[in-house]
């Protein structure tokens, strides 16, 4: 009778198995898995899907490819993924204009926050505010003291709505002088046309990444004067902040994650934010994304939530605030 039992209840065993196996396939089982990288080629969202891919590929056994599909500052390409089967074959790398453009774009055909979840915050990056190897601006302080002087202060960005348009109009907002300042805002299209201008001193001031800013610092045709993280940056450490310039609790850090369209199983979110945890940890990786002037996080997916509401939650309110419209 008890062999009879065993028997029975080792069938059942098996069939359950079964049934489990049938109902939670293996992934990834085909390949390519696609990253879809929300700007244009030559950009740092397109180096870091790059920098990813081939390492990815190994961690999970499939062949990953990387597809840009950039336009209305990554909207585009994030709206693609939203509407993507959610199978685990396809993936977004955003930029930090993911926290800003809910409330930049109207009648965006998704919902930012509910239509895709992060899988992991690959890193951050502080933004440099710079003036060219000639100008007048020796520190930020000397930036603040012309402005409170009623100096014309202008700065130029990667375009209206940037990260670092809505920070440096954050900025002047928290400043008390008569309400603050509003600094003259020149947008641009891209970091190249605005290098290209600050370099030459048409601009100036710049507010841009470490990427797109430290080259021309290292060739001394332009001078650092502060940082929007909340730390100094490794790459720039004799570069204060303007937490420490008098601005206490300023952070305004450029960041890029990985999402994924947001009905994707969660089994499959919890395996791929395990591989790109491996693949950031990897010091071959982490050394190619510092050199990007990225600072690498990682983490679970949750933390990567929490980070991207948050962001979306600050922009949005200085956003509205301001009245600012995408270029």
């Amino acid at each position: 009778m008890n062999f009879k039992r065993s028997f029975v209840f080792g069938l059942l065993a098996g069939f359950a198995l079964g049934a489990m196996a049938q109902t939670t396939p293996a992934w990834p089982t085909r390949g390519p898995i696609k990253l879809v990288a929300v700007f244009p080629p030559g950009g740092s969202v397109d180096q870091v899907a790059r920098i990813l891919q081939v390492p990815l590929q190994t961690a999970l056994g499939q062949t990953v490819i990387v597809e840009n599909k950039g336009g209305a500052s990554g909207s585009i390409g994030a709206a693609a993924v939203a509407a993507a089967p959610a199978d685990g074959y396809t993936f977004a790398v955003v930029f930090d204009t993911h926290g800003v453009n809910p409330a930049l774009i109207p009648n965006l055909p998704f919902d930012s926050k509910k239509d895709l979840s992060p899988i992991v915050l690959v890193g951050t990056s502080p933004m440099v505010l710079a003036t060219f190897a000639g100008s007048e601006y020796k520190t930020f302080a000397d930036v603040v003291a012309a402005s409170k002087a009623k100096k014309n202060v202008s700065y130029g960005s990667i375009g209206s709505g940037s990260l670092g348009h809505v920070a440096m109009t954050l900025l002047g907002k928290n400043m008390s002088v008569n309400g603050g300042i509003d600094w003259a805002h020149i947008p641009y299209k891209g970091g190249g046309p605005l290098m290209n201008d600050a370099v030459a001193g048409h601009v100036p001031l710049s507010i841009g990444s470490v990427f797109v800013t430290k080259p021309h610092i290292d060739s001394g045709r332009m001078r650092p004067l502060a940082v929007t993280s909340s730390k100094r940056s490794p790459d720039l450490p004799n570069v204060p902040t303007i937490a420490e310039s008098g601005y206490p609790g300023f952070e305004a850090p450029a960041w890029w994650a990985v999402l994924a369209p947001a009905k994707t199983p969660p089994d499959i979110l919890k395996r791929m934010n395990e591989a790109l945890n491996g693949v950031l940890k990897n010091p071959d990786i982490a050394k190619k994304l510092d050199l990007q002037g990225i600072d690498v996080v990682g983490g679970s997916a949750d933390a990567a939530r929490v980070f991207i509401d948050k962001q979306m939650d600050i922009w949005a309110k200085v956003v509205k605030d301001n009245n600012i419209k995408a270029d």
